[in-house]
């Protein structure tokens, strides 16, 4: 993960493994707009779960983030658990 101004770019798989280890990192995040996964090859749903957190603690913060990309089986997960493109339930 890097920070990059008002994004965080994700890179690689985000599966178990991935969240795991970039947990700590994305607990602390704050004040960022664009969670951008262009350079996401695949997700799974631990890799969705870490998002949906993060995307929750942002909007929590007051911030609106809005996703940039779709990873293979992203919309599949989100489908799969309810959740919008943006990783919200929809009202």
């Amino acid at each position: 993960m890097i920070r990059e101004g008002d994004a965080l770019r994700f890179e690689g798989a985000l599966d178990r493994a991935a969240a795991v280890a970039l947990w700590p990192q994305v607990a602390g995040a704050a004040a960022v707009q664009r969670i951008v996964l262009t350079n996401v090859t695949t997700v799974d749903s631990a890799g969705l779960a870490l998002l949906a957190e993060l995307a929750a603690r942002l909007r929590a913060g007051g911030a609106a983030p809005h996703f940039e990309g779709q990873p293979a089986g992203f919309a599949e997960l989100c489908a799969a658990y309810r959740l919008t493109p943006d990783l919200e339930y929809p009202g």
